[in-house]
């Protein structure tokens, strides 16, 4: 089990908005921001929920290439409506929500 996963962005609004919008049907809002002192300004934010924010994104280096992240869902609904915000937002998917038996016969994703 991870204790947190941050995230580099180019665009913090944007980002922030995003996560906002696609984390709320898993239960997830905003925890924590934080603006960092220094020449580059960096700001950060991280979702969660209870005052824990396990998933974070900022404003540093960003990343070049493709990131894999999946988040926890209890039930189908949470996926598919995961799913229809973060497409909202323009989003990318390695196919809709549906059943992966590749990792078990009732694994929906």
């Amino acid at each position: 089990m991870f204790d947190h996963i941050g995230n580099n962005i180019a665009d913090y609004d944007l980002s922030k908005a995003f996560y906002q919008t696609a984390l709320a049907p898993l239960g997830f809002s905003l925890q924590k921001e934080i603006a960092a002192k220094g020449p580059e300004g960096e700001r950060h934010c991280g979702f969660g929920k209870d005052g824990l924010h396990p998933c974070w994104t900022g404003t540093a280096r960003p990343i070049s290439g493709l990131v894999h992240i999946a988040f926890a869902a209890k039930t189908r609904k949470e996926v598919d409506e995961f799913y229809a915000a973060a497409m909202t937002f323009g989003a990318r998917d390695n196919g809709p929500p549906g059943l992966r038996p590749i990792y078990h016969s009732h694994y929906y994703a």
